[in-house]
């Protein structure tokens, strides 16, 4: 590897003597010209080992080290957009799915959370980014940017409060809208959506939305589920469901793989083949941010060129 602060040392031994008698000689033979010749003879020396070590510099290598080009949307990669009222419960459903924490009764609102976790499923590798924005909801722009760059949707409403219930449906109108100009203006939309009526281990005098009503509200493509974010209740049928809806594996459900370190993991995918008895597994990746949303509007116009091939598509 080259040095940049001093290039010289990358020349070999015969060319540093040469070098370093030639300056000798130089700086002997300008001390009698005063200070300005040597540091003429100086700077000469300098550009000589700068044109010596590019000389040296492995083929290649500035094409290394430039920054890759933005890429084609993965194919094994999947973006879950959780939406719903504040105090519905999707923070806890979000990390019963990434096995992060356990049920809190505490509540504390969310501004916004971005998760991302790979998995490695039958030698091949996925991805899945879990964007839980309870914050966008008095900023319009900015969650349709979300709905937009949304593959799959998850809509929480609490069964003992009816407004997180009509927001719910207020959201899945909005999802067809935007959907629909994206892909296909004029024409249907395919918005891949799971419904959950959250916190069915309450009393049924508690409840205000009846089953049959969610059923009616949420006909059509969408998949609705009675859960429990406290209790666990019907969450794994659940899982199951949304990774069907995002074109995964079921092994990305919770209960299917087995949870590792992101440093094991690594270590796991450098090793090669992974045992049978090992099993697919995954990673939650730390500090996880979202990416930007000049990134998220490029992707959106690059929809609208060109479009996205998934999974589901074929």
């Amino acid at each position: 590897m080259l040095n940049r602060r001093n290039p010289f040392l990358e020349l070999k031994p015969r060319e540093q003597c040469a070098s370093s008698s030639r300056l000798l000689l130089d700086y002997r033979s300008a001390r009698s010209l005063g200070m300005s010749a040597v540091s003429k003879i100086l700077k000469l020396a300098t550009s000589r080992w700068k044109t010596k070590a590019e000389r040296l510099r492995l083929p290649g290598r500035k094409a290394r080290e430039e920054p890759p080009c933005a890429a084609a949307k993965p194919r094994n990669r999947r973006r879950i957009v959780v939406l719903g009222a504040p105090r519905v419960g999707k923070t806890t459903i979000v990390r019963s799915f990434l096995r992060d924490a356990p049920f809190e009764e505490r509540y504390e609102p969310t501004a916004e959370d971005f998760h991302s976790k790979v998995f490695r499923i039958r030698g091949r590798t996925y991805q899945v980014d879990v964007l839980d924005a309870p914050g966008e909801r008095g900023f319009p722009a900015r969650r349709r940017l979300s709905i937009l760059t949304g593959d799959v949707f998850l809509l929480v409403f609490s069964v003992d409060d009816r407004s997180s219930f009509e927001e719910a449906r207020a959201l899945r109108e909005e999802i067809l809208a935007a959907k629909a100009k994206l892909q296909n203006p004029g024409g249907g939309a395919r918005a891949p959506t799971v419904v959950c009526a959250n916190k069915m281990d309450l009393e049924p005098r508690d409840r205000t939305v009846s089953w049959a009503e969610a059923c009616s509200a949420f006909a059509g493509d969408c998949v609705l589920f009675e859960t429990s974010a406290k209790t666990h209740a019907n969450l794994e049928e659940m899982f199951e469901a949304l990774a069907a809806r995002s074109g995964l594996p079921s092994e990305t459900r919770p209960s299917r793989h087995r949870s590792v370190s992101m440093r094991s993991y690594q270590a796991l995918r450098r090793g090669g083949r992974v045992p049978p008895a090992e099993g697919p597994y995954g990673a939650l990746r730390p500090l996880a941010r979202r990416p930007s949303l000049g990134s998220d509007l490029r992707q959106v116009l690059d929809v609208r060129v060109h479009g996205w091939v998934t999974r589901e598509d074929k």
